[in-house]
């Protein structure tokens, strides 16, 4: 493959230490198939709503079972042992061996079940029957696991070689056949109720036993059945009578209690406990060695004594304007209407049942299961209400982004750590989600689509109802900034439909202002789903404060309503369609690659690897484009329409010969969201815009319903083409009998067009001369069958030369056919002819088939409708498409007419080009 290459740069530059990233992506997952289809058939490969979770002797423990209520718990614990194998390192090269060669794991053993197709419940208790084992720990020579719904702990003398292994020991309970708690809910230093953690250090044996609010600490590993702990953190001693019902327990947090703790680690230095019910991790900054020992630090709150979930701010006592002062959370997001500062309700120093906490490579990891991330302390905290670093699972501190999206959690349980890789417990994702460290940072929103740089907030207004005339809706569009929003009405007439609403709605939005159209968001019409679709003219997070209303008038009939009080979605991660053209940028300082290199485009095939670089998404290689340091341009595989998440990461052998791989980010997958291209080096408006035609054109469109012997007709000239409609015709029938009778007329051809039922008459001669030949359609006065022809003068319109670009001193006109290329459109629908054909990284074919984007285009050109001809795959390309415009005859002169494209709710970003209209006064002729 050729490519041109220019050395830059060595690895020195990556000499930073390895860390993890905020809001980072999962760079694996294991027990799923992918990171969003939480497959519930659970297997060897496919996980339930997993908890506790541990690593030890290259082996991960999961206890798939969970106390959360996520579905399906399977009452098992599974090993994957000989985890090196099954995982690659993160700067390895993947194989395309699978749909998601990131999505990994198989267990090899399982305990508490025979099989991995069997999912028992309420197994009783024995030496190998778990029920709701929610925790598993390991030192690399026993497993223990805490049987919850038992009240007990099993222990393992060695780790287990034969599904369904029995036991060796079991405490909390005197023998393997027992699952009881003693009379009077009287707790002993040998029983348990409902442990929901366990852990190995050193030799002692450490299980929170939940529901008597404890810690207990065993100095030795047990060897026989039923033996007593030697130390109770939590409670003053081990006899302590705990008040079953939660709402009926009156304590208060101390240094020294616990409520419903379901966690306890240790580093060998400190131990950790995650107290749920008082909302903190409390951590012993040496091992205690006597009952009631009081912790030293909390996390979460700010001193040992508070115990309020997500513990931000409080309200100033006695002022009656709900005045707010920080406790947790310092920093101000605003202000309230008196003018005082307001706090965010959670940060990164808060937690919200907080599930876990664990210690690893002098980081200490937290799974706040309430907030849906994990915070992450470079140190240990010394201190109670430490902030977090960074945090995983969310954009930032303040932010629940809760999701199955490669880089969000859903009430994380529990984690573990291999050195180099941090697992995830993922509960209601059913799977587990592996983070790595990296040198090279990937930032959120860092992968785009590549004509469409800039991410533009969105909203709409649906219009339902019914049809009234005279009934009035109205449109509010403004900024919190703005004394009086900008209003747009529509009156509906009584002949209207809904989608004639719809139209009158956007055309008073995009003709206001001379033409220019609303100053702060573009208008697109939803004709399937009746809405007005809005999108920011700015990009970023300024597109959130547009702010939109939708009303009707008084007794009306018709209903509108807004999609909410201000656009969203600005400065959010780009979403892209599969197939995709996308842009990756680099964080400063933190470079892809040590050259630069662009791959030969006249291949039919773009390489995986260039400059050194490869791009994976989902662990599929990507085909790229170009490489920089400071950006990759690649392709988003076609074979990822059936996920709506993915994550997107890129490998690079540096000048030295080291290798270095970036932190992973998430690409929200959608079916399509278009971006129309620009000409390189050129303003940032500018559209790569050509003219489509060099013989003179026409549209014929075809609607209505089929009658039989309707007849109808297509005029050139004098001469006349009839149809007579079958009772078994379609529109697109008679469409196509009619292009088969067209064509053989003297001086024009026909062909159907990519979009809708019309189709397209072009003079057979190149040039102007075409542009005088009359045409038309019609059909007999009963006719259900609509015949229209397309055409302000009766003629045929607009020959220029097909490709030239459209600019100041040779721009478009009304009527005229106009090209731009566009990337984003989403996988087209699939046939015989052409899904062969529609491959990740080869150029689709020259000669092939036009094809049709799965979702509808629409276009708006000078703010009327630009009808879309065709949306096709450009042969000779790979991921751009050729999208064939018909000017509105209608459209205004202008030097830099707006154009955008939609599909669905997605707009592309708004290119500018030249049209002169030769019938408008002072236009030169």
């Amino acid at each position: 493959m050729k490519c041109i290459l220019v050395f830059l740069l060595s690895a020195a530059v990556f000499g930073q230490t390895a860390g993890f990233t905020n809001g980072q992506a999962a760079r694996l997952v294991i027990g799923q198939s992918t990171f969003t289809i939480a497959d519930t058939n659970s297997s060897d490969t496919v996980l339930g709503g997993v908890s506790g979770i541990a690593y030890a002797a290259d082996t991960l423990f999961v206890a798939d079972a969970n106390y959360v209520g996520a579905a399906p718990s399977n009452h098992r614990v599974l090993l994957f042992q000989g985890l090196s194998t099954m995982l690659p390192s993160p700067t390895a090269e993947l194989v395309y061996n699978s749909k998601c060669p990131v999505c990994l794991g198989q267990a090899n053993l399982v305990l508490g079940q025979p099989d991995f197709k069997t999912t028992t419940e309420n197994i009783p208790a024995n030496a190998s029957g778990l029920r709701l084992p929610t925790a598993v720990a390991s030192d690399g020579v026993h497993v223990v696991v805490a049987d919850t719904n038992h009240n007990r702990v099993l222990i393992w003398n060695r780790i287990p070689t034969v599904n369904n292994q029995a036991a060796d020991v079991v405490v909390g309970q005197p023998d393997f056949a027992s699952a009881g708690i003693p009379p009077n809910n009287t707790p002993t230093a040998k029983s348990m109720r409902g442990p929901q953690g366990v852990w190995i250090q050193n030799g002692k044996l450490y299980v929170a036993d939940t529901q008597n609010n404890r810690v207990m600490i065993y100095n030795h590993i047990p060897t026989t059945n039923g033996v007593a702990a030697d130390i109770v953190l939590g409670q003053p001693n081990f006899t302590t009578f705990v008040e079953p019902d939660l709402s009926q327990q009156t304590t208060t947090a101390s240094p020294t209690n616990m409520l419903n703790p379901v966690g306890v680690t240790s580093d060998g230095v400190h131990l950790f406990v995650t107290d749920l019910g008082f909302n903190r991790v409390l951590i012993f900054n040496a091992i205690p060695t006597a009952n009631a020992a009081p912790a030293d630090v909390a996390i979460g709150q700010p001193d040992l004594m508070s115990s309020v979930a997500n513990n931000s701010y409080t309200l100033v006592p006695g002022d009656t304007t709900m005045k707010e002062t920080a406790l947790m959370c310092t920093v101000s997001n605003g202000n309230d209407v008196n003018g005082n500062p307001t706090y965010p309700p959670f940060c990164n120093s808060t937690l919200n049942f907080p599930r876990f906490a664990l210690a690893g490579g002098g980081r200490l990891f937290i799974a706040d299961g309430g907030n849906d991330r994990v915070l992450v302390y470079n140190t240990i905290p010394t201190q109670s209400g430490a902030a977090a670093d960074l945090i995983i699972g969310e954009l930032g501190g303040t932010v629940n982004q809760a999701s199955d999206a490669a880089d969000s959690l859903r009430t994380p349980m529990s984690l573990a750590w291999d050195g180099t890789n941090l697992y995830v417990s993922d509960a209601y994702n059913l799977r587990i989600t592996v983070y790595s460290l990296s040198t090279v940072p990937l930032p959120y929103q860092s992968v785009r689509n590549a004509a469409n740089l800039d991410i533009v907030a969105n909203g709409q207004v649906t219009i339902g109802g019914t049809i009234q005339a005279g009934d009035v809706v109205t449109i509010n569009i403004g900024t919190s900034t703005t004394a009086t929003p900008a209003t747009y009405t529509y009156t509906v007439k009584s002949t209207d439909a809904g989608t004639d609403v719809i139209l009158g709605l956007v055309s008073a939005i995009s003709s206001s202002n001379s033409g220019a159209g609303d100053p702060n968001v573009i208008a697109t019409a939803d004709l399937t789903d009746l809405e007005v679709g809005l999108t920011s003219r700015v990009p970023g997070d300024a597109g959130n404060d547009i702010t939109l209303a939708a009303s009707v008038s008084t007794n009306a009939v018709i209903t509108a309503s807004a999609s909410g009080a201000n656009l969203i979605g600005g400065g959010d991660a780009a979403k892209i369609a599969p197939g995709t053209i996308v842009t990756i940028l680099a964080t400063d300082g933190a470079p892809f690659a040590s050259q630069t290199a662009t791959a030969d485009l006249t291949q039919t095939q773009l390489p995986t690897q260039l400059g050194g670089v490869e791009v994976y998404f989902n662990g599929i290689r990507s085909p790229i484009f170009s490489v920089s340091p400071t950006s990759v341009n690649a392709q988003i595989p076609w074979e990822v329409t059936d996920t709506t998440s993915i994550n997107a990461y890129v490998r690079s052998v540096m000048g030295d010969g080291s290798v270095v791989a970036s932190t992973p980010v998430a690409v929200t997958i959608v079916p399509a969201n278009p971006g129309v291209f620009s000409p390189p080096n050129v303003g940032p408006t500018l559209g790569q815009v050509v003219h489509g035609s060099s013989q003179a054109i026409g549209i014929v469109d075809i609607e209505g319903s089929i009658t039989a012997n309707d007849v109808a007709t297509v005029t050139v000239e004098d001469r006349t083409y009839n149809y007579t409609v079958q009772a078994s015709d379609t529109l697109n029938t008679i469409r196509d009998n009619l292009v088969a009778l067209v064509s053989q007329d003297p001086i024009v051809t026909a062909e159907p067009s990519g979009e809708f039922t019309r189709m397209i008459l072009r003079a057979k001669l190149e040039g102007p001369a075409g542009n005088t030949i009359s045409y038309g359609a019609s059909a007999n006065a009963s006719a259900t069958v609509i015949m229209t022809s397309f055409s302000a003068n009766g003629m045929l319109c607009c020959a220029n030369v097909a490709g030239a670009p459209v600019t100041v001193d040779n721009p478009a006109v009304p009527g005229e056919f106009i090209i731009v290329q566009a990337t984003g459109l989403g996988l087209p629908v699939l046939d015989d002819n052409n899904s062969p054909l529609i491959q990740t990284g080869i150029q689709y074919p020259q000669g092939g088939p036009v094809t049709t984007p799965g979702e509808f285009v629409s276009a708006i050109a000078g703010g009327s409708t630009a009808d879309v001809i065709s949306a096709t795959l450009q042969p000779g390309t790979v991921g751009t498409f050729e999208v064939i415009l018909h000017l509105n005859s209608g459209i205004s002169s202008n030097p830099t007419t707006s154009l955008t494209i939609a599909q669905d709710i997605y707009v592309s970003k708004a290119i500018t080009f030249p049209v002169l209209n030769p019938l408008a006064p002072g236009a030169a002729q």
